[in-house]
């Protein structure tokens, strides 16, 4: 890209941080001397987000800030440029169902309340804070888990409960059983995300999310998918910061060449959690 588009976007972006003026399309036209659909390929290109996605992340942003500093609810949400509540979950919605909150380094001060269980894939912990799910993940016992959940952690207070006795990671259990045909019943509702990622990251895992059961991407054709062709090694790292096993399908990720690639839980309970997914895609017709 030639410096006078580089300056353009970069004034583009300058303006979406300020939040003082009018972030729609045109008006951010203006000011980069683009027409809009120029700016809007041209600034995903560059960012990995359109504009209004960047604007979005950005409120986002500002609102957990000001929530952490202490700022009365209401406040933080008109102070953040959402003018209401109802789109603060409308947002969230939109993004996996979940209101992302982030939490200090370490974990400092959150407490947090993990439970295991059995799966045909192995063990599986799942941990929240007082705001939403921090934690999925897989492994071969409790010990090794609850050692990862430490080393992710380790300024937070942690504490198990057992199975059954907690509203969300019991959600959560059920969903999974559900979607992998562990359990008959519904699927529960999704409880609410505590998560820090950027907006890329939050784009990224939202895609994800759509890649039907049954069913594998490469790396490139997400990135494609995107709009974002170049952004293969980009995709690979969001994939690979996903701490939300199962929820967040990284595992229907592979190669280019069709081979399975890396997860983060393992390539032998990616390979069986294909093949389940597979076998109950073909079950359906």
């Amino acid at each position: 890209m030639r410096p006078a588009a580089d300056d353009a976007l970069e004034r583009v972006r300058a303006a979406l941080e300020r939040g003082d003026g009018a972030t729609d399309l045109a008006s951010l036209a203006t000011i980069a001397g683009l027409s809009p659909t120029h700016l809007q390929r041209a600034f995903r290109r560059r960012y990995g987000v359109s504009p209004a996605e960047y604007a979005r992340a950005r409120r986002f942003g500002q609102l957990r800030e000001a929530l952490r500093e202490g700022a009365a609810v209401t406040d933080a949400v008109y102070e953040a440029g959402f003018g209401s509540g109802s789109r603060v979950y409308e947002e969230s919605d939109r993004r996996l169902g979940m209101t992302p909150a982030s939490y200090r380094a370490g974990g400092a001060g959150a407490s947090i309340r993990y439970t295991t269980t059995n799966t045909p894939l192995g063990q599986l912990l799942v941990a929240t804070t007082a705001k939403g799910i921090c934690s999925v993940t897989l492994g071969e016992g409790d010990e090794e888990l609850e050692a990862r959940l430490a080393a992710e952690f380790p300024l937070a207070r942690r504490a198990r409960v057992d199975e059954g006795r907690e509203e969300w990671l019991d959600a959560v259990i059920g969903r999974v059983a559900h979607e992998l045909g562990w359990s008959d019943r519904g699927a529960p509702a999704m409880p609410p995300i505590d998560i820090a990622a950027t907006a890329f990251q939050w784009r990224v895992w939202d895609a994800l999310t759509r890649i039907p059961r049954g069913e594998t991407l490469s790396y490139g054709e997400l990135a494609a998918k995107l709009g974002v062709p170049k952004a293969a090694r980009a995709i690979g790292r969001a994939c690979g910061s996903n701490k939300l096993a199962l929820l967040v399908p990284c595992h229907r990720i592979i190669r280019e060449d069709g081979s399975l690639g890396g997860w983060r839980w393992g390539l032998d309970i990616k390979q069986q959690l294909l093949a389940t997914e597979r076998a109950m895609k073909a079950a359906q017709g």
